[in-house]
């Protein structure tokens, strides 16, 4: 008997449950219905800025989201996995878009949601 495991690629819902699970996270469309924003930081906080870290395109399918990237390493998943592009529609060296469709794992995108997130806060 041979048992085949299919990847269990994240929904929207779950990648903007654990994007909003991250300390000071917050959503925002601010420009307009699409792409979900989601940031850190309040522009009426003493000291603190509002700071993009994560967007998701509005019912992409497959899933679609750009996280902030340390620029080396942005080249590298680049040149690794065809699903990691440059950022679409933001700054192409410290922006990545990434299709989710199971060639990266739940775990590796999780961790550049972390590295985006600590990116934009230190």
């Amino acid at each position: 008997m041979v048992f085949r495991m299919e990847k269990m690629v994240m929904t929207h819902k779950e990648l903007e449950e654990f994007l909003l699970s991250l300390p000071g996270a917050w959503l925002d469309y601010p420009f307009g219905e699409s792409p979900a924003v989601y940031k850190v930081g309040h522009n009426d906080a003493p000291g603190q800025r509002e700071k993009m870290f994560a967007l998701i395109a509005e019912d992409s399918q497959p899933l679609r989201v750009s996280l902030k990237c340390d620029p080396q390493l942005s080249l590298h998943l680049q040149q690794k996995y065809e699903t990691v592009q440059p950022g679409y529609h933001l700054n192409k060296k410290h922006w990545i878009t990434i299709i989710c469709s199971g060639q990266l794992s739940n775990d590796e995108i999780k961790d550049l949601v972390r590295l985006s997130y600590r990116l934009v806060t230190e």
